[in-house]
């Protein structure tokens, strides 16, 4: 494979991954993913920017066949995705040094016993001249480890900003249309970065200063409309949540499946969006999509033995892990005999800082005085939510 031009004397590595369908043995990709390294060639010096998965490294040194020397392997991020075949590329090429900050360098000796002297250590805003190239590091920690950073390459106007805009998206094509890249960005966002808006946020304003031509991510194609990539991650990560809510639920025998269908009617009725997701088909992807900018998140769940559905535990738990902005959260269902299932969803998620609705739960089939109990939940949610963004806002 020859590595493709995105400017001058800038190129990418790109290793796609088609098959693969499972990120960390959790996220499901159903475009699968890429690895994205990238060469920049100085008058003086020539700089590898991350590598790729070992499972890869084949194609990577068949990129790399033609290069006799490299100088510099920028390390922007530790992760085995990225880092793995760092090792490699230094027994290929033993001369090369690793350049990155403190804390990435501890995490390459501890996960891949890269030896200390290999080492460049680069703190924030310093640079390192290729000739007629220049490389400032950009630290973004937390996106989504503590040592990840950047590099802007200032001739260029090249940002290389890691995990930072990334798509789980193979793709032959070199640079990201934006009608095709949203949904797996979105989808990126929400499983990767949700949990770290705040600094998402202050990585904004801090790369707000830079001139930005061309943002180069580790994973997807590189995108040549940095201010469409910037204004989206700013809706997604700053922005106020939408008019909409999120039922999520499971139904074993129809009755939970029946106070969901209420719920979901009278919400649409007044002027709530409302996006249902049915558990049985558990994507989590799909359901972390959903919370990006839903203000209420509403789980459905009969009782099992006296607490809430497995899958209802687990949806909690990932809305609780990926700590979306949502305002509002509530629980309907039924139980056979009693149970504990709302006081068990309430303690899974306490890093929501959401305010919990009056919830639902029934015993056997709902009757009609069950069902005006959902309509009032509903007159609720579409009462707090007369202050949110209107649905569909920015998208």
């Amino acid at each position: 494979m020859k590595p493709e031009k995105i400017t001058n004397d800038v190129y990418s590595l790109r290793v796609n991954h088609f098959n693969r369908r499972l990120f960390d043995s959790l996220i499901p990709l159903p475009e699968g993913t890429s690895y994205n390294a990238y060469l920049v060639k100085g008058s003086e010096k020539t700089a590898l920017l991350d590598s790729a998965d070992p499972e890869k490294a084949a194609a990577l040194f068949d990129y790399l066949k033609d290069e006799k020397k490299i100088d510099y392997v920028i390390a922007h991020h530790a992760e085995q995705d990225h880092s793995g075949s760092i090792p490699l590329v230094l027994e290929k090429y033993p001369a090369a040094k690793v350049v990155t900050n403190p804390k990435c360098k501890e995490f390459l000796m501890t996960h891949l016993h890269i030896q200390a002297d290999k080492f460049i250590e680069v703190k924030d805003g310093e640079t390192l001249s290729l000739g007629g190239k220049t490389l400032e590091f950009v630290y973004l920690p937390w996106v989504h480890w503590p040592e990840t950073m950047g590099t802007y390459l200032r001739e260029e106007k090249v940002l290389f900003s890691c995990d930072f805009f990334g798509s789980h998206l193979a793709t032959s094509a070199l640079f990201s249309e934006e009608h095709v890249v949203y949904e797996p960005m979105k989808r990126y966002f929400a499983e990767i970065m949700m949990p770290f808006r705040s600094n998402i946020k202050s990585h904004l304003e801090k790369l707000a200063k830079y001139d930005i031509k061309f943002i180069a991510p580790s994973h997807g194609p590189v995108h040549g409309t940095p201010k469409f990539v910037m204004e989206i991650y700013r809706e997604w990560a700053v922005s106020e949540p939408h008019n909409k809510a999120v039922v999520a639920y499971i139904s074993m025998h129809g009755s939970t499946y029946m106070l969901v269908n209420r719920l979901v009617s009278r919400l649409q009725e007044r002027g709530v969006c409302v996006e249902k997701l049915n558990l049985d088909q558990f994507d989590e992807g799909r359901v972390a999509m959903s919370l990006v900018d839903a203000a209420t998140i509403v789980i459905g769940t009969p009782t099992v033995l006296t607490g809430p559905h497995p899958k209802a535990v687990y949806a909690a738990h990932l809305a609780n892990l990926l700590r979306p902005k949502a305002k509002y959260v509530s629980v309907i269902g039924s139980y056979g005999w009693g149970g504990r299932a709302v006081e068990t969803i309430a303690g899974l998620i306490p890093n929501l800082k959401a305010e919990v609705l009056k919830p639902v739960m029934v015993k056997g089939m709902p009757t009609e005085a069950d069902l005006k109990l959902v309509d009032e939940l509903a007159d609720t949610i579409a009462e707090k939510h007369k202050t949110t963004v209107p649905c569909g806002a920015g998208a």
